[in-house]
């Protein structure tokens, strides 16, 4: 060969071929008379362009003045039978089927979950008994010797590193055929705990929206929402995104405050997470005035002279309310939830004004109390006090109508 023919490009031929389909064999009657019958065996396949070899008793068969062989090799004839011609005949394997126990099929692979055990185990009909070769992923090379004649594997505490492809070698000595079974497995993580993530810390009601996320580092996993732990039905007002991670609360009320969870899961594996409270600001709502401790609400208050007097101003509000007193007689501004009066005078006697506000929702409310100071030397005649208790009594009517409901701006808005 000169140097101009080893420049030339050469050329390696490959031949593929498909896996062979189990013959199967028919014979002309299964028990016979010593020297006086004949039988024949027929070996039936699809295949074509292929060698057919006999078998008998794990051993090629071998040939002699009585028997027969057809050219095709099809057909095997025993002329007169013989008694040593009895046996079994071989076959297989079969297609090799690898399943995996604790392991659940998604598509053309099989999960299992991660730190489980997994044992894998071939299904095929073959006589005589098989070997087993097995090859892990990545693996080039079959396990040792202590597989080859077992058809199960066991894998301990499957991680990440175990996922691929398994293999299977099954061998047929006396049929000289072997099959290869494949399967492919995916090791789920196992699953941690998700947190949620809110896009309002300060939601206040009736003016806020709230998009509740569930956070999690896992791919692939389902997600499913909790309310004071019964499942969330979804509606106008509780919206899911379409993977169900986002749970958007439209016009927010108090109620909605939760406790919200979160759950991730797969097939094997389910994570929730903690509860999440929403801190929603509300009100204030209706102001209240009552006389102490006392639980019921007062208009109109006597009170003697010289006697002390406390007021209690109430509001439903989150967070509390600020509470500021004035009266119609004074330029004083008392705070607190409480006006307390330590010897009453007739100069006490008149309107007290208490208002609620909430820093928050920049929302107020207030209501109006009168008090009566009784004696013997008033100096007001039965007339005047009517006449100003109609007065309070119409302002009351007209607050308590009105609701008194007030909108005070930010200062720096």
């Amino acid at each position: 060969m000169g140097s101009t023919d080893l420049q030339q490009p050469h050329w390696a031929g490959i031949l593929l071929s498909e896996p062979l389909a189990k013959p199967t064999i028919s014979v002309s009657q299964g028990t016979a008379i010593e020297q006086r019958e004949m039988v024949t065996f027929y070996c039936d396949t699809k295949d074509v362009n292929i060698t057919i070899h006999w078998v008998s008793n794990s051993l090629p068969l071998v040939f002699h003045e009585r028997t027969w062989l057809s050219t095709d090799r099809k057909n095997l004839t025993i002329l007169t039978v013989q008694r040593e011609d009895a046996g079994t005949y071989q076959y297989g394997p079969d297609p090799v089927k690898i399943k995996l126990k604790s392991g659940v099929a998604n598509r053309e692979a099989v999960e299992v979950i991660e730190g489980s055990n997994a044992t894998f185990s071939v299904e095929t009909q073959s006589h005589p008994r098989p070997t087993y070769l097995w090859f892990l992923p990545n693996d080039s090379l079959p396990i040792g010797s202590l597989f080859h004649t077992t058809s199960t594997l066991t894998i301990h505490a499957m991680s990440r590193e175990h996922e691929g492809t398994y293999r299977c070698l099954v061998s047929n000595s006396a049929t000289n055929l072997s099959r290869m079974g494949v399967l492919n497995v995916r090791v789920l993580e196992r699953l941690t705990k998700p947190c949620i993530t809110p896009s309002n810390l300060s939601p206040v009601e009736n003016t806020s929206l709230v998009a509740l996320t569930c956070q999690t580092t896992h791919k692939q996993v389902g997600a499913q929402w909790f309310l004071g732990g019964q499942l969330l039905q979804p509606s106008e007002h509780l919206v899911l995104s379409a993977d169900n991670r986002t749970l958007t609360i439209h016009s927010l009320w108090r109620d909605d405050a939760g406790p919200y969870e979160c759950e991730i899961w797969n097939w094997g594996c389910r994570a929730r997470s903690d509860p999440l409270w929403l801190n929603i600001s509300y009100g204030p709502d209706r102001v209240d005035i009552t006389r102490g401790s006392a639980s019921q609400v007062v208009n109109i208050i006597k009170a003697e002279l010289n006697s002390s007097l406390t007021l209690q101003c109430r509001a439903d509000s989150q967070p509390d309310a600020e509470f500021h007193w004035t009266s119609a007689h004074s330029t004083t501004v008392c705070t607190g939830e409480q006006l307390i009066i330590e010897a009453l005078t007739w100069e006490h006697h008149g309107i007290y004004n208490c208002m609620a506000f909430n820093s928050l929702t920049h929302l107020a409310r207030s209501t109006s109390v009168l008090i009566r100071v009784i004696g013997p030397q008033s100096s007001l005649s039965a007339g005047a006090i009517a006449g100003i208790a109609i007065g309070i009594l119409a302002v009351i009517a007209l607050v308590t109508g009105l609701g008194c409901f007030l909108y005070i701006r930010n200062a720096t808005g």
